[in-house]
């Protein structure tokens, strides 16, 4: 069915527990403060509408409100989040997976290692970005799953399960960046273009591996969402009027930050695993260099990035 192991994957994550640690900090931190900063919206909300006659409806504009501003903060803390959380964690990752000894202060070696690759915070997240719209191209040369159904009059069904090939490939500029970690790239932008014609020419395998995970993760988060409907019902049992609504989307975000802290980097280190070994032995496909040159003016990008950037200094392989 797939091609990780489920038992090596678990065990790394066990081993780069610190980071696991450090991710479940960030990311239930800011689970609560959503719901501390919507309650308090919501109780203002309801202080104020005593004056009026529906204080029930300005608990709920104070609710979004509370809930607005916290994600104005995450929004524009996602490039620390990217680079100091989650590039930090791959690079352990990819040590493991190589076989190779974690040092000691596991959290600032593979800080010091992103740094050394990537530079600043802007430059990895600039990168990241670009490779998510490559990413996008590849999906469509490679024809989702209508390459594997071409059975006519199931447009519907062949639309909807695009759908899902496309959400499975949302951690796949993480393994990108795995591999420009791993290689000890001099230059991430180059190496990244071969990467992603590694990969697009590895494509209908990785995408079946993709596809598996997501069906894994999204299993698990609705258990959890469940689980946790219980406890989000009683954060908002004291939230006034309507705005005790928010219960169901407190249950989602506590869902979401177990999905975050735990579950997406076990995805992106199974598929890591993939990855690495599909292209053992394999260098770059011209072909596939030249059709996602023409599909895509972000793989133009990079590889115009990789001219000017770093000295324009090639990649190392």
């Amino acid at each position: 069915m797939w091609d990780f192991s489920i038992g090596t994957t678990l065990s790394i994550l066990g081993r780069t527990m610190p980071f696991i640690l450090l991710r479940m900090a960030v990311y239930f931190g800011i689970t609560f403060a959503y719901i501390i900063a919507t309650g308090a919206g919501a109780g203002i909300g309801y202080g104020v509408g005593q004056i009026g006659d529906e204080p029930g409806s300005f608990a709920l504009w104070g609710g979004i409100a509370g809930f607005g501003i916290v994600s104005a903060v995450v929004y524009w803390i996602r490039e620390y989040i990217l680079y100091m959380v989650k590039a930090g964690h791959i690079a352990v990752m990819v040590e493991l997976i190589d076989g190779q000894p974690l040092p000691q202060g596991q959290i600032a070696h593979a800080q010091e290692t992103v740094k050394d690759r990537f530079g600043e915070a802007n430059v990895l997240f600039a990168l990241d970005q670009i490779v998510k719209g490559v990413i996008r191209a590849i999906t469509g040369l490679l024809g989702g799953v209508a390459a594997f159904l071409p059975i006519p009059g199931l447009s519907g069904i062949v639309g909807f399960i695009n759908g899902i090939i496309r959400m499975s490939l949302t951690y796949v500029d993480e393994v990108i960046l795995g591999y420009n970690i791993r290689i000890r790239s001099d230059n991430p932008w180059e190496t990244s273009r071969h990467a992603l014609v590694l990969y697009a020419q590895n494509g209908t395998h990785m995408i079946k591996n993709a596809v598996w995970l997501t069906a894994i993760m999204w299993a698990f988060s609705l258990l959890v969402f469940l689980i946790m409907l219980v406890p989000a019902g009683l954060l908002v049992y004291a939230i006034p009027g309507s705005a005790s609504g928010y219960g169901f989307v407190f249950a989602l975000l506590l869902a979401w930050s177990f999905k975050a802290a735990l579950m997406e980097p076990f995805a992106i280190c199974a598929l890591m695993q993939v990855y690495f070994k599909r292209i053992e032995g394999q260098v770059p496909d011209p072909e596939w260099d030249r059709k996602l040159a023409g599909a895509s003016d972000k793989f133009r990008k990079l590889a115009d990035k990789a001219k000017t950037s770093f000295g324009g200094r090639p990649a190392t392989q």
